[in-house]
């Protein structure tokens, strides 16, 4: 890695950490909410083996805009412009109705640009990945299920971007299918 993307995905790192300090993942472990973005980089890193700066900040950042009060302004004026565009492609519009922000996903996950699919697919790995070994408090089979069968609609969308994240998408997904008989 490059020091300089070292040093700006560790100020990615560091501004994340900051804006999701006070928050909690929804599983049983009720993990610190920054291992999410921190483990939805690594897997570009890792098993996708994504090396290019915007869609690696992106990933780190993706979920400060939708979940705290980060403004779009705040991300272009730390991180480029590049960088905002790719986080506002994945960020919900919470002023929608939750079926509304989910159905939309499904439709844009075709649209949307190389890098957010990236970020997208890796942020649904992780996810998939969070619902099978710490599931959210009070989710039942039923809800998870529904949960892992829209992912798959997503994704569906996001096919052709990243072939290592789509086989890690797919015996994630292979894994819960058969936990939880779907």
């Amino acid at each position: 890695m490059s020091g300089l993307l070292t040093g700006r995905l560790l100020a990615a790192i560091h501004f994340a950490a900051q804006k999701h300090r006070d928050q909690r993942r929804k599983g049983a472990e009720q993990a610190p909410y920054i291992n999410h973005p921190i483990e939805v980089v690594e897997f570009m890193w890792r098993v996708g083996a994504v090396r290019e700066e915007i869609p690696l900040l992106a990933a780190i950042l993706h979920d400060t805009v939708e979940d705290t009060d980060t403004t779009p302004e705040e991300i272009e004026q730390h991180f480029g412009t590049q960088v905002r565009q790719v986080v506002m492609e994945v960020t919900d519009d919470k002023s929608l109705p939750k079926i509304r922000r989910k159905q939309l996903q499904v439709e844009h996950a075709p649209v949307i640009s190389r890098y957010a699919k990236l970020v997208k697919l890796a942020d649904k790995i992780s996810n998939l990945r969070t619902m099978l070994e710490s599931p959210p408090l009070g989710w039942n089979e039923s809800r998870l299920a529904e949960y892992i069968l829209w992912g798959e609609q997503v994704v569906a969308g996001l096919r052709g971007v990243n072939e290592g994240l789509e086989q890690e998408y797919d015996s994630l997904l292979a894994r819960a299918k058969s936990t939880f008989s779907l």
